[in-house]
């Protein structure tokens, strides 16, 4: 057998690409002058001979290590299969670095996680000796090695210190290959090129000396009084202020920022630039220490919230020219449900609506930085609803920054107890997003992450998750001793110092400051604090206890025109007809939309589908943009919208309001993920960042709004009072008893209205097209003013194709928004009307196909009855309800009629509103379904029964019904 039979294939053919371009150029530079290149390459080109080349894809077949025979000659050239194991383990190695170095980093500052098994980090594993990694050049297990790393043992090392020390990085999820080449890159070599200037470092340790001064102040000046301070993850204010600058020197103009109640008073005076003093006034005044966290009169406002609630904003200049402004959400104890909302401003930050069509987003005109509790990023479902939104085509942003302030405890309960994964930031894994692992001991690691964070997100438009490791120095708040729950862990804590005092002596041993200078530092800061606590002290006198504001709460009625002339209307509906040439429609539904060409014509009826499309027309003509999503929003639940066609050839998708020549703003039509919370979160933040757009959420069914109702309780209803939060958000809540179960008739119209007082939100239940296509014209004219309030539709189902439902064209070109409305042909002769009945909704409709009306009219017979629709529930129309039963004298009874059951449905709110305005001896009743726990029956035939009743009582008079 000769040599050559015996030639195996060489490993430069494992190279492909820039990798095997940079072995070519090495061999060229040998070739001219062997000693040009590193000892071990050179080694490599000796044993190994020149690389296949990159372009012609040649397979060349190169000497391989000489095998000396047992006789001692060299004669015969084999491959030597131990040497080429050898680099294949030392690959593994490498890629057991990168894929689980974190296991092994030194990110604990208190060493409380017991760490996991590293063998797999180590040589010993793989049965390498320090010789054979010695042998194998760098660049063949570590394809961008330095000039400065030859061998294998060099590149061990290095990559060992890189993931297994200050950081831990776990990017092996990430799919695009672009992204983790990017992301190694950066750790491998990038974040060592970018240290820290001493005058940086400097900066870094006077910035957690106020951090942490701010709160051992308050500590002491204030005793007793919560603050949930930052205490153990102090590092997390120098993170936001170099977020802060990173991404308002890309571009920003709007930085937008969500976070829980832990450091966020640091947070509102050290990056939001909230003064000591403010800070101050607000615990010197607090009128009863002892009160629970919702004390009345902690903060001035309306009726307030507490101080470690509140948002604010500043203006920062980054240069001469760009002006970037901060914004901390309000956000209530329920944590991590702020989320939603700093995404949704975020979004309405980067949104042009000045446009027709779509809302044109700048991903980098805006930026959102979300900072998670440990226990909570886990815990609560709202962060995967939200993180969810990465790349929605109507929620994504860019980007977010999460910063996970760990500090491993939830209240007391410890991590064990509280998730099931190894981290804590587990869950982003799912969505692909980078996840850095740094201790907040460690200020440098910390801002390197963030650096690593801000360039990732400007460069791929994708979120970034630091989870920044510390603890808790106090209890749950500052009265709670965490002894009783976690003894060892705050024995130890006694021992372990703050992170300005470990920094600063680093930067002392590095001969940056002395401890004089340090000293220095720490009594400017002192002083500072002491300076503006006097000045409240000061002040004390001259201050008064603010008043809760009730008359500011009410909303001026004003005149507001919603009519449109017909003219208009016509114009607008023929281009609301109107495709793209070839574009092919689904026959059955394009034969439904043509059914709209005449229905302007005189006797003509509007239907409700037609009513909005017109309205959304219209109020796009006015140039006010609009925003409505919802999982099914484009085509709509009930299928009656269909604003968003598809082409049936080829899926091509069309909007008639995005090329309407009328439109003067943006129509934005988003089909959401399933999920209620982070969807409608979302709809609210963008509405109060842009108050002047008409933001819709359409829920599927009314009744999945109960899983959005923190939302609804913590933000809608209360945004206004807590935190002068304005919102004209509307949402559509399909209502309505039609036989189709528990859970998809009622949208929980009772908790709405146990909700709502202050003037607080506007709730309607409307019986016509016309009413519809007003209200939403009144709602986008009273946007972005003090009468804007949320919008709460108990919106129909089968009423949507009900022709009791359509209007007369003439409808929507005259009058407006009726409060309530009466029932025609009904209630003529006031003085034989016995007995006044009101309802909501289809209710009225129910009771109107049960009249048998002949051309509106009803037969004499019904003399005795009169029907009023209370079409607007919230604020309650009492002056219509007070005329309507003044003019009918001879009354003896009034009922409220309703579908849904006696503890349920608008009985308990309108029971005393009506009783308040009935003459005495008149009788008031209820008619409807008993109490019940569940809202409705899940059998047809039971619900077609108790319908029949509900309307046979309520229209049969008292003197021939038993009344149950």
């Amino acid at each position: 057998m000769t040599a050559d039979s015996n030639q195996h294939k060489s490993p430069w053919e494992l190279y492909y690409g820039p990798n095997l371009g940079y072995i070519e150029e090495m061999y060229e530079r040998f070739l001219l002058d062997p000693k040009d290149v590193d000892p071990a390459v050179r080694e490599s080109f000796e044993k190994w001979g020149p690389p296949p080349s990159a372009s012609a894809g040649a397979n060349v077949n190169v000497s391989p290590p000489l095998k000396v025979t047992t006789d001692g000659s060299n004669s015969i050239k084999t491959v030597d299969p131990a040497y080429l194991k050898k680099i294949v383990d030392a690959g593994k190695l490498v890629r057991n670095l990168r894929t689980f170095g974190h296991l092994a980093a030194d990110n604990d500052p208190l060493g409380l996680t017991p760490l996991p098994d590293t063998r797999l980090l180590e040589p010993s594993t793989f049965k390498l000796t320090d010789e054979d990694l010695e042998a194998i050049p760098a660049s063949l297990i570590w394809e961008e090695a330095p000039g400065t790393i030859s061998n294998g043992k060099q590149a061990i090392n290095h990559l060992k210190d890189v993931y297994t020390k200050s950081f831990g990085f776990e990017f092996a999820h990430i799919h695009e290959q672009d992204e983790r080449l990017w992301l190694r890159r950066q750790v491998e070599v990038g974040m060592a090129s970018k240290p820290m200037s001493a005058k940086e470092r400097i900066a870094l340790l006077q910035r957690l000396i106020d951090v942490e001064q701010f709160e051992t102040f308050l500590h002491r000046s204030f005793v007793g009084q919560k603050r949930f301070s930052i205490e153990g993850t102090d590092t997390l204010v120098p993170m936001l202020d170099e977020v802060v600058r990173e991404v308002a020197h890309d571009g920003a103009r709007h930085i937008l920022m969500g976070m829980a109640h832990r450091g966020r008073l640091n947070v509102l005076t050290h990056v939001l630039g909230k003064s000591y003093s403010a800070i101050f006034s607000e615990f010197h005044h607090s009128p009863n220490k002892e009160k629970s966290e919702g004390a009345m009169g902690v903060t001035i406002g309306w009726t307030g919230d507490v101080k470690y609630h509140l948002g604010a904003h500043r203006s920062v200049k980054e240069g001469e020219t760009v002006e970037t402004r901060i914004t901390l959400a309000n956000n209530p104890s329920h944590l991590e449900y702020v989320n939603p909302i700093v995404e949704g401003f975020t979004r309405a930050a980067q949104d042009d609506r000045s446009k027709a069509g779509y809302p044109v987003a700048d991903f980098g005109s805006a930026a959102a930085i979300l900072i998670h509790g440990d226990a909570a990023f886990a815990g609560e479902g709202i962060v995967a609803e939200t993180l969810n939104f990465k790349k929605l085509r109507g929620y994504e942003n860019g980007g977010t920054i999460h910063i996970i302030s760990n500090n491993r405890l939830g209240f007391t309960t410890e991590s064990k107890d509280s998730r099931s994964t190894y981290y804590a930031s587990d869950l982003a894994k799912g969505y692909e997003i980078p996840i850095v692992h740094v201790s907040a001991d460690d200020p440098e690691a910390c801002i390197a992450a963030v650096r690593m964070a801000c360039e990732y997100r400007q460069k791929f438009h994708k979120d970034f998750l630091i989870d920044m490791v510390g603890y808790r120095r106090h209890g749950h708040n500052e009265t709670d001793d965490p002894e009783t729950t976690q003894p060892l862990l705050y024995q130890k804590l006694r021992k372990h110092p703050v992170v300005s005092r470990i920094y600063s002596e680093k930067l002392k041993e590095k001969g940056l400051l002395n401890e004089e200078q340090v000293e220095e530092l720490r009594q400017q800061g002192l002083a500072k604090l002491q300076a503006a606590l006097d000045e409240v002290k000061g002040n004390d006198k001259s201050y008064k206890q603010p008043k809760v504001d009730d008359a500011g709460s009410k909303r001026r009625k004003k005149d507001i025109v919603t009519a449109v002339p017909l003219k208009k209307l016509s114009a607008i509906n023929a281009e609301l007809l109107k495709w793209p040439e070839g574009f092919k429609v689904y026959e059955k539904l394009e034969r439904i939309l043509k059914r709209r060409a005449n229905t302007l014509e005189p006797g003509g009826k509007v239907d409700w589908g037609q009513a909005e499309a017109l309205a959304f027309a219209t109020i796009l003509s006015d140039g006010t943009p609009i925003r409505l999503s919802g999982q099914d929003s484009e085509r709509a639940t009930f299928a009656f919208r269909n604003i968003v066609l598809h082409d049936v050839e080829n899926n091509s998708t069309f909007s008639p309001m995005h090329t309407l020549p009328q439109a003067n703003a943006s129509f934005g039509v988003y089909n959401s993920p399933l999920a209620e919370a982070s969807v409608l979160g979302f709809d609210y933040g963008y509405n109060v960042f842009s108050p002047e757009t008409l933001v819709i959420w359409e829920a599927q069914y009314g009744d999945f709004a109960n899983c959005a109702q923190v939302i609804i309780d913590q933000f809608i209803t209360a945004g206004r009072v807590k935190w002068s939060e304005k919102s004209g958000l509307v949402m559509l809540l399909p209502h309505g008893y039609e036989g189709n179960g528990p859970e998809h008739s009622s949208a929980k119209l009772e908790r709405f209205l146990l909700l709502a007082a202050e003037d607080n939100v506007t709730i309607v239940n409307m019986t016509s097209a016309a009413q519809y296509f007003h209200l939403l014209r009144r709602q986008a004219a009273t946007l972005n003013t003090e009468e804007a309030r949320p919008l709460i539709v108990m919106a129909p189902k089968s009423l949507i194709r009900n022709p009791s439902v359509a209007s007369d064209p003439s409808e929507l070109s005259e009058g407006s928004f009726k409060l309530v409305l009466e029932q025609p042909g009904l209630g003529k002769k006031a003085d034989k009307v016995e007995r006044l009945i009101f309802c909501t909704g289809k209710m009225a409709i129910d009771l109107e196909a049960a009249l048998e009306l002949k051309d509106g009219q009803a037969a004499d017979a019904w003399d005795w009855l009169h029907i009023v629709r209370v079409e607007q529930l919230y604020p309650f129309p009492k002056t219509d309800v007070e005329q309507i039963i003044a003019r009918y004298p001879n009354v003896k009874e009034v009922l409220w009629v309703q579908e849904e059951p006696q503890n349920m449905g608008a009985w308990n709110y309108i029971e005393p509103r009506i009783r308040a305005r009935v003459t005495e001896g008149t009788t008031v009743r209820y008619i409807g379904r008993p109490k019940r726990s569940s809202p409705a029956t899940g059998f047809h035939y039971i619900h077609n029964i108790e319908q029949q009743r509900i309307v046979s009582v309520a229209l049969t008079a008292t003197s021939k019904v038993k009344v149950r």
